[in-house]
C-alpha cells in the first residue's frame, strides 16, 4: 500500500466520529527521552517523554475495526530508536490492544492506538517539571465510567487486593474492641413474640409502635497510598519507591478493615498509576467518606533521619518547619504526576472545603495520637505528638484525615523494613488499632 494510501485509511472517512481535534501547537523539532506506559483499572496513561515542545492533533475512528485512537505528532522525527521504545511496550489492560508508530509526513510521526473497547481519551502537554522534561500524555478512560467508587462503599463491588501471604496472616488484627461498639450501635431490633387477638368486638384502633431507627451503613475508611504512576515519591538508597511501598501497606489495611463488622474500604488506587489530588478528593466525595487515612514513607537529606510519624491538617500554618517542608513537596505531586487542568472538573480543581471546623480537626488530632501511640509499640518514632500543616489531601477532604509516614525511606535501615512483609502488616494492623481505640473514646463518627 502507497503512502498516499494509508494516509487516507487512517485519516477522516465517511463514518469518522471526531471525538476531540486539538489545536496544533508550537514546535522546533525535539527528540524523544522516553516511552512510558501506566495500565489500570480506572484509566491507561501513555507518557510519550521529549526534551521539546511538540504539535500534535488526535483523533478517534470509530468506523475502523478494532476502534483506533490516531494521534499526528509534528515536529518530531522517526527514528529507529523510538521504534524500538514503542515496540517494546506491551500493553496488558482493558483499553488499548496495541500501539504502532510510522511516519506519515516528513516532519510527522503519526501513532496509532488500537483499542479494546470505546473510551474517552484526554490528550495533553505537560511543561518540564523536576526530573522530567516535556511530556505528551495519553489517558485512555472508558467511554462507559461507571461509579464504582460507589459500587465498593455500598458493598456491590470489591477492589481487588492482590493475594494474601504468610506475614498477614500470622498477624491477624484483634477484633474485640471495635466489634463490640459497632454491633452494639448497629444491631436490627428483636423479633417480638405477637400477642393474641382480641375479639373483634372489643378491638380498639391501636397507636402504631415506635419503630427503632434502621441499620446505618457501614464505616467507609478511604485509604490512600501516597504517589504512583510518574509520582514515585521518595525514592531509597537501594532504589526502592515509596509509591510501591504505600500500595503495599495500604492494601494490607483495606484488607484488614473489611474484616471489621460494620467497616468498609476504599482505595484511592490500587495498582501503579497517578490520581490526583483533586482525584482523591472526588473518590472520597463519591464514596460518601467517614474518614481518610493517607500512607506515605518520608525521606529527608540525611540517611541518619528515621521513625514514623503523624500528621493532620492545620488551621494556623504548620508546627514545624519540617512539616511545613512535607507538606509543600506532598503538594506538588499533582506537577510531578501530571494534571490535565483543561479537561479536571472546576470543582475539583479548586478545592475548597470546610475543613476548618475544630471537631474535624480535634477528631484527627486525636485519631492521630492514637495511631501514634499505636505505632510506637512497632517502631521509633520521629516525633512523640501529632503534627500539623496544610496537606492538599487532608485540606479537600472534609471529613477526618490524617497522614501517616510510616517510616524514612531514606534511611537504609528503615527501607529494608518498609520492604519487608512483616513490618507492612505491622503497621497496617498499628494503624487500625488507633482507628478503634479513637472509635472506642468516640464513637460519634460511627452516628454520622
Amino acid at each position: 500500500m502507497t503512502q498516499p494510501a494509508r494516509r487516507r485509511l487512517l485519516t477522516a472517512s465517511a463514518g469518522t466520529l471526531l471525538l476531540s481535534l486539538a489545536p496544533w501547537q508550537i514546535a522546533y523539532g525535539a527528540k524523544m527521552i522516553d516511552v512510558r506506559m501506566w495500565p489500570s483499572t480506572d484509566y491507561t496513561r501513555v507518557t510519550l517523554e521529549h526534551d521539546a515542545p511538540l504539535e500534535f492533533k488526535y483523533f478517534m475512528v470509530k468506523s475502523a475495526k478494532p476502534l483506533r485512537l490516531v494521534v499526528d505528532i509534528k515536529g518530531l522525527a522517526l527514528t529507529t530508536h523510538l521504534k524500538k521504545m514503542i515496540e517494546a511496550v506491551k500493553p496488558d489492560d482493558p483499553y488499548i490492544a496495541a500501539v504502532r508508530i510510522g511516519q506519515f509526513l516528513p516532519d510527522t510521526v503519526r501513532l496509532v492506538m488500537d483499542l479494546k473497547t470505546d473510551v474517552r481519551p484526554e490528550v495533553f502537554l505537560l511543561k518540564p517539571y523536576d526530573k522530567f522534561k516535556y511530556r505528551l500524555v495519553f489517558d485512555i478512560y472508558p467511554a462507559d465510567d461507571q461509579d464504582m467508587i460507589g459500587r465498593y462503599a455500598r458493598g456491590e463491588a470489591t477492589q481487588d487486593l492482590g493475594p494474601d501471604d504468610e506475614a498477614e496472616k500470622e498477624s491477624a488484627p484483634e477484633t474485640d474492641v471495635i466489634g463490640s461498639i459497632l454491633s452494639g450501635l448497629t444491631t436490627e431490633p428483636a423479633k417480638k413474640t405477637p400477642e393474641p387477638k382480641a375479639p373483634a368486638i372489643a378491638t380498639k384502633p391501636k397507636t402504631p409502635a415506635k419503630t427503632r431507627p434502621q441499620k446505618k451503613g457501614p464505616l467507609i475508611i478511604v485509604v490512600d497510598p501516597g504517589h504512583g504512576g510518574e509520582d514515585s515519591g521518595a525514592i531509597g538508597p537501594r532504589r526502592t519507591m515509596e509509591k510501591t511501598v504505600v500500595l503495599q501497606i495500604a492494601r494490607r489495611l483495606a484488607k484488614l478493615i473489611n474484616k471489621e463488622p460494620d467497616m468498609r474500604a476504599v482505595m484511592t488506587r490500587n495498582s501503579d498509576h497517578f490520581v490526583s489530588l483533586g482525584g482523591r478528593v472526588a473518590i472520597a466525595r463519591r464514596a460518601k467518606a467517614h474518614l481518610l487515612v493517607s500512607i506515605h514513607a518520608d525521606a529527608w537529606v540525611k540517611a541518619s533521619a528515621r521513625g514514623s510519624s503523624v500528621f493532620a491538617l492545620s488551621r494556623r500554618g504548620a508546627t514545624s518547619a519540617a512539616a511545613r517542608w512535607l507538606a509543600k513537596n506532598q503538594n506538588a505531586s499533582d506537577l510531578i504526576g501530571g494534571v490535565n487542568m483543561r479537561a479536571m472538573d472546576k470543582d475539583v480543581a479548586s478545592i475548597v472545603v470546610d475543613m476548618t471546623s475544630s471537631w474535624k480537626i480535634d477528631y484527627s488530632l486525636k485519631l492521630g495520637r492514637h495511631v501514634l501511640n499505636e505505632l510506637d509499640n512497632i517502631s521509633h518514632l520521629h516525633k512523640g505528638h501529632v503534627e500539623q500543616a496544610g496537606f492538599a489531601v487532608l485540606k479537600g477532604q472534609g471529613i477526618p484525615s490524617i497522614l501517616v509516614e510510616t517510616g524514612f525511606i531514606s534511611n537504609p535501615t528503615e527501607e529494608r523494613l518498609l520492604k519487608s512483609p512483616k513490618h507492612q502488616q505491622a503497621l497496617a494492623v498499628a494503624i487500625l488499632k488507633g482507628i478503634r481505640r479513637q472509635l472506642k473514646d468516640d464513637p460519634s463518627l460511627v452516628n454520622t
